[in-house]
């Protein structure tokens, strides 16, 4: 009798929950289709060796020192393919103890929440956000939550969020605007050190590039000793277009898909508009991408400027288009305890800095560094991402067996592939 009663009250506990819009775990078929799906490699994983420079030990944002990761990954019914990734410069209250920073515009089609004062103070005072373009008030409020809460911000009345965003409408019911606070947090909270998971995830979960499915991608790059032995690390959400060139072969030519395919008359008329443009997703260059990146080197927000600006370099050699609809930033930030930012009395605010930075002739190194890494992280977001449907729509994964066909007839892998 007491177990027929206890299973009659947990039946109407969740029928409840459902009742006033409680979220619930819910597997559907992309979620399933994605567990199958056998673990996809990196571009190192194939034989891909981008530039000169060592890698990082596990080749990705996190090889520098403090930062973590965090995401939130949405895959609701048919129609929601969404997410939330966090980047976190230390563990400590950003607020408190700030970290240079500096934001560059390579297009300025975008929603990027938060930059006008960075770039005006040189500095980072919350985690870095990145989501879907109609989300970006939403995540930018749940940051606020989450900064106002922390023990030590009591009496913060202003505080400027980082949230950056691309337009994953293609794939994902965008309207409906269905990352909460609790997905913010989640990100947040769970952020840590080490691997990276990558492609089809968190901000990245619906978004597409070069015609195929796009993602959340990273690498790193570790300066020798005599350069300085400073880290550099990159987290890229791509989701733009052109003509996907991987290693100097011209992989999106070969395959087939490629920005303005239609106008040059490569393809059939289905796919035009009557206007003679195309409609086609898999060969449009309108987009965006958000590269993040993070070094342990001692920069001020100047010098950080001048890396980031070297990002859009390495967007550049895998093909981008920069189109006109595209929003491509790229923002950078230094963890290095020389040149954090700590809140300080009224006495000393008055009283000069002693901070220890590089000077602009240590920079080379890390502008290459810079422009490497952020090359392999855009090839890593492509080739671990799976084949995703929503919104009665379906990108394909980059294919990996014509890819390295392509690659190999190019000559452009590593002898060990």
């Amino acid at each position: 009798m007491i177990y027929g009663k206890c299973l009659a009250f947990l039946v109407l506990a969740v029928f409840s929950l459902l009742s006033i819009g409680v979220p619930m775990a819910k597997t559907n078929d992309q979620q399933i289709e994605n567990q199958r799906a056998p673990t996809r490699p990196r571009a190192r994983d194939l034989g891909i060796k981008v530039g000169v420079l060592p890698l990082g030990p596990l080749n990705a944002i996190t090889d520098v020192n403090g930062v973590m990761v965090g995401q939130t990954t949405i895959v609701r019914g048919d129609n929601v393919r969404t997410g939330v990734t966090a980047i976190l410069p230390h563990n400590g209250n950003l607020f408190r103890e700030k970290v240079p920073g500096a934001v560059v515009v390579g297009n300025g089609f975008g929603k990027l929440m938060g930059s006008s004062q960075v770039n005006e103070l040189g500095e980072i005072e919350t985690p870095v956000l990145l989501t879907s373009t109609l989300s970006v008030p939403r995540v930018a409020d749940a940051v606020l939550d989450y900064m106002l809460g922390l023990a030590g911000n009591e009496d913060v009345q202003s505080v400027n969020p980082l949230v950056a965003e691309t337009n994953d409408g293609y794939l994902n019911d965008i309207r409906g605007r269905h990352i909460t606070r609790d997905d913010v947090f989640a990100a947040i909270r769970n952020a840590k050190a080490g691997a990276v998971e990558e492609g089809s995830v968190g901000a990245g979960t619906g978004t597409v590039a070069f015609g195929f499915k796009g993602g959340i991608g990273t690498a790193s790059r570790k300066l020798p000793l005599v350069l300085g032995g400073y880290t550099i690390g990159v987290l890229v959400q791509t989701n733009f277009g052109g003509i996907l060139t991987i290693n100097g072969a011209p992989v999106g030519r070969e395959l087939g898909r490629y920005y303005l395919k239609e106008e040059l008359g490569q393809s059939s008329d289905k796919d035009r508009a009557p206007d003679g443009l195309t409609t086609n997703k898999e060969t449009t260059a309108d987009g965006s991408v958000i590269i993040v990146i993070a070094t342990d080197a001692p920069l001020d927000a100047r010098n950080l400027r001048r890396m980031a600006s070297r990002a859009m370099m390495g967007l550049a050699r895998t093909g981008a288009a920069g189109s006109n609809g595209s929003g491509d930033y790229a923002l950078a930030f230094s963890t290095s305890q020389d040149v954090r930012i700590r809140a300080a009395t009224q006495t000393a605010r008055n009283a000069p800095r002693d901070i220890k930075s590089l000077s602009n002739d240590a920079m080379s190194p890390l502008f290459l560094a810079v422009i490497e890494a952020t090359e392999e992280a855009i090839y890593n977001s492509l080739l671990r991402a799976t084949t995703t449907t929503g919104r009665g729509h379906t990108v394909d994964a980059l294919p990996l067996d014509r890819t390295i066909e392509i690659l190999r007839k190019h000559g452009v892998l590593s002898v060990s592939s």
